[in-house]
């Protein structure tokens, strides 16, 4: 091999697809491609040309792509190339001329091979033609790998939360009649050295299940009988899934359950039991033990005492190959066992049993899109007598108390006081409903931005119906004022994709360090896009996932665009995640801000795009409305 085709292979292997390639087909690559000079202003590319005869792989320099505005974009699509990019793989798949020009902004270097080169390469190369296929998608699930394999080798565990009930469940479920004595019922739980009995009838058909904590309840009741039947102490209507659901679906229902054991389903007939042990290892993953020893508490103390369990078992996750969406919906249901077990324990000390109540959650808790750096976002809503002003003075020192245990166990109090001891966030139903109302009816700057707050919002303890009639009234009304509609996505388009000129990205101060704040520039652009054209469509989901998808089932969005924002989406996320982690493990405080110089070349590359499908989804908003 000669000196400069090692060369090149040493440039070649530090890029996505080529690192993943075997070396024989580098080899073939590079021994067919000639090394080419473009000066600085060169049309390499354009849909002038016709069909494209020839792939190119930048080494170096810099190649700007133009595409011409589509009906439904108002601006032209402008990204940088850089090295250890190539182009332009759909054309050359499609066999049809490219969509994008491409244009050298300084004097570049570019590695060319003839069309039937790529088509061999093609040919031949799975990890190639996986790239060339899906784009963007296989760069993302070479990150997702390279994600759980580090955290894989602190963890030593190959476990999937994807991974279906049906292959988790290795034997056949241990049942028995309701009549049978409780006795004879755990004799065959020991031969079979299971934790559990299904009761069920000939139909098997589950009526219930008895479990080894069940036994131990008995066995310390003298007033029972061993002898007496099991139906008598099984507990009834025990919660199953279908077979096919996944490890991550289960384990949602044991947390939210405070169950050890869930049965699997078919026809409504138990086909299998799946233990908390089943799913994590031993449980090195202890969600379920997480999550009950919250909900139990005995003081604000423990509870604060148990977030750091939260960092933890979001790292175990990603382990375990959980989407940063799995994270978000765990980490929202540990911290909504905190926001409960904090009310239920200051309920204690506080004498409002006689007014009725709901907490509220809005912002990134009332979407469930919550990472491990989070501040308080919250509300009440009361049923008050013929004054609401008493109940709200009632109310106000058990908010107060409430907000300051949540900040005692990590929820910093909002700057913004944007929280339940605010008399303003301490409202009846009706003058929730008129408050709504005004944010519509007079659509002032602080109103539309306060609707970017409060419009995703749920109850996050007591009575959900306290705000249903209200919110359905609001929605209806907000689905029918295109006017007020126009000026939230005026308001969502404000905050840009932090991409500037080429596609670089551009940076802010904060705390003496300069980077990009992946919540508010990288996030945020998703999350009011997607409010505005929920709202818009009466899609009654907070979540910007479920939105989405939900845009997407209502044929508002197509399937394409929304496949490649959920992606995006997902990636900024897991990107805070990990960069929150890595901060709580080197004892820093986490922040949003990310420097992007100190992120990976492939990071960097799909951040970027994702960036960009940011800007596609805020003109698909804007061209919705015109604006």
């Amino acid at each position: 091999m000669s000196d400069s085709l090692k060369t090149l292979i040493g440039f070649i292997n530090q890029y996505a697809p080529f690192n993943q390639m075997d070396d024989q087909d580098l080899g073939y690559l590079l021994e067919n491609c000639v090394l080419s000079y473009f000066p600085s202003g060169t049309e390499i590319l354009s849909p002038a040309h016709g069909k494209v005869e020839h792939f190119y792989i930048l080494k170096q320099g810099e190649v700007r792509g133009e595409r011409t505005a589509l009906p439904q974009e108002n601006a032209n699509t402008t990204f940088v190339i850089g090295p250890g990019d190539c182009f332009p793989m759909a054309a050359l798949v499609g066999e049809r001329a490219t969509r994008t020009t491409h244009i050298t902004t300084q004097d570049t270097f570019c590695l060319v091979c003839a069309k039937s080169i790529f088509v061999e390469l093609f040919t031949r190369s799975s990890a190639f033609r996986d790239f060339c296929l899906r784009g963007i998608s296989s760069l993302l699930d070479v990150v997702n790998r390279q994600i759980q394999s580090q955290a894989q080798v602190a963890l030593s565990d190959h476990f999937s939360l994807d991974t279906s009930l049906l292959t988790l469940s290795r034997r056949r479920p241990v049942m028995c009649s309701p009549d049978t004595a409780i006795r004879e019922a755990v004799r065959r739980m020991h031969e079979q050295g299971v934790g559990s009995i299904v009761i069920a009838g000939e139909d098997a058909i589950p009526r219930g299940i008895f479990t080894l904590r069940d036994l131990r309840r008995i066995v310390a009741d003298p007033r029972i009988s061993l002898e007496g039947p099991i139906a008598s102490v099984m507990a009834n209507n025990p919660v199953g899934l279908p077979a096919g659901a996944t490890a991550f679906e289960a384990a949602l229902t044991m947390a939210k359950h405070h169950f050890a054991h869930i049965l699997l389903l078919e026809n409504n007939r138990c086909v299998g039991v799946i233990s908390e042990r089943d799913l994590f290892s031993l449980q090195r993953v202890n969600l379920v033990h997480i999550a009950r020893t919250m909900a139990n508490a005995p003081s604000v103390a423990a509870l604060a005492d148990m977030q750091d369990e939260v960092g933890r078992l979001a790292e175990t996750l990603i382990a375990h190959g959980a989407s940063a969406d799995q994270i978000n919906r765990l980490i929202t249901l540990l911290n909504d066992y905190t926001t409960r077990q904090a009310i239920r324990l200051t309920l204690k000390t506080q004498h409002t049993s006689d007014i009725q109540f709901s907490w509220l959650s809005f912002g990134s808790a009332g979407r469930k899109e919550q990472t491990l750096l989070t501040d308080q976002d919250n509300g009440i809503v009361f049923v008050s007598g013929t004054d609401p002003d008493i109940s709200r003075q009632r109310l106000m020192p058990l908010a107060k108390q409430i907000n300051d245990a949540l900040a005692q166990c990590g929820f910093a109090l909002c700057p913004g006081n944007i929280m339940a001891s605010n008399p303003q966030l301490c409202r009846s139903q009706p003058e929730w409903h008129q408050w709504f109302e005004r944010f519509i009816d007079a659509a002032t700057p602080q109103n539309l931005l306060n609707s970017c707050i409060y419009f995703d919002l749920r109850v996050q303890w007591g009575d959900t119906s306290l705000l249903e009639q209200t919110w359905l009234a609001i929605s209806e009304r907000l689905r029918q004022n295109t006017l007020f509609q126009r000026m939230l996505a005026e308001t969502a388009l404000q905050r840009r994709p932090p991409l500037g000129l080429f596609s670089h990205f551009v940076t802010q101060k904060s705390g003496g360090i300069k980077g990009i704040d992946l919540k508010k520039e990288g996030l945020s652009p998703f999350v009011d896009a997607a409010r505005v054209l929920a709202l818009a469509h009466g899609i009654s989901e907070t979540n910007t996932l479920s939105r989405l998808r939900g845009l997407e089932a209502a044929g508002v969005l197509e399937s394409p665009d929304v496949n490649a924002w959920v992606e995006a989406y997902q990636f900024i996320q897991l990107l805070r995640l990990r960069w929150q982690l890595d901060a709580l493990r080197e004892k820093r405080s986490p922040s949003n801000l990310v420097a992007p110089e100190l992120l990976n070349p492939l990071d960097q590359r799909i951040l970027k795009e994702a960036f960009r499908q940011a800007q596609r989804l805020q003109r698909k908003l804007a061209w919705s409305y015109q604006l």
